[in-house]
């Protein structure tokens, strides 16, 4: 898909700019959010009397936050995404463990999806939220579905560390997305959530692969056993959705 033809709308994209800033940053002040999107106050102002208007913000002692127009059209987006109804019941196959669908937003997985598992766990996933690409296994998955060329492109800027163990070198990376690429999964060990290993596979349904689904499994159950019947799980369920997507 193409833009439309011409420049964008300065106050459109100021406005599109407030709507992702506070969704990645949380609430601020005027002052708070001129400084963050290096707007002018007097600019910024109008801005969000009119979005407090339309019910796109709200805000409380003087800090702005995301208001209810915010979730009712991201609902609506993951009521119409034919990615999530796809795999809805694939998700359910395989809720016995905490399992995740994400897809590839920029150099970020973005949650669409999520199952709790009998044995929760105490996680930062949640449907809605955004994490680094290269610490968790479903960015590294969609990562090995891509030429090492855009892997590096992706993986440019410095690579934030998620927990003491989230890997930041880049070479020690482009390995481990390459194992990927060689096994048909990823797999990374408390770099996201101490405490868990996730294992996760790309699905086919688009080229190269735009989302994934993941297992995340405590370490404390986590053996042998248990790990090649998660990866076995997973490789079945990317060859149900390849073959759904060729019907």
């Amino acid at each position: 898909m193409t833009s439309p033809p011409g420049p964008p709308v300065k106050s459109a994209s100021r406005t599109l700019d407030v709507l992702e800033d506070i969704a990645a940053h949380g609430s601020g002040s005027l002052h708070v959010l001129a400084g963050r999107l290096g707007l002018p106050k007097s600019s910024l102002h109008g801005i969000l009397r009119t979005m407090l208007d339309r019910g796109w913000l709200v805000v409380d002692a003087g800090r702005y936050t995301l208001g209810i127009r915010s979730l009712l059209v991201g609902s609506a987006y993951l009521e119409s995404d034919a990615v999530i109804g796809q795999t809805s019941q694939l998700l359910d196959e395989l809720a016995e463990a905490t399992v995740h669908l994400a897809r590839l937003d920029g150099r970020d997985i973005v949650y669409l999806a999520k199952r709790e598992s009998v044995h929760p766990l105490r996680m930062f996933s949640a449907v809605g939220r955004r994490l680094p690409a290269h610490a968790t296994a479903l960015g590294r998955a969609l990562l090995a579905d891509r030429p090492d060329r855009d892997a590096v492109a992706l993986l440019r800027r410095s690579l934030v560390p998620i927990t003491a163990r989230t890997t930041t070198d880049r070479t020690a990376l482009l390995v481990s997305i390459a194992a990927a690429r060689d096994a048909g999964y990823a797999v990374e060990r408390e770099e996201s959530c101490l405490g868990v290993t996730c294992f996760a596979v790309a699905l086919p349904l688009s080229r190269p692969a735009k989302d994934a689904i993941s297992v995340a499994v405590p370490l404390t159950r986590l053996n042998d056993e248990l790990r090649k019947l998660v990866v076995d799980h997973l490789l079945d369920a990317r060859r149900q959705v390849a073959a759904g997507a060729q019907r």
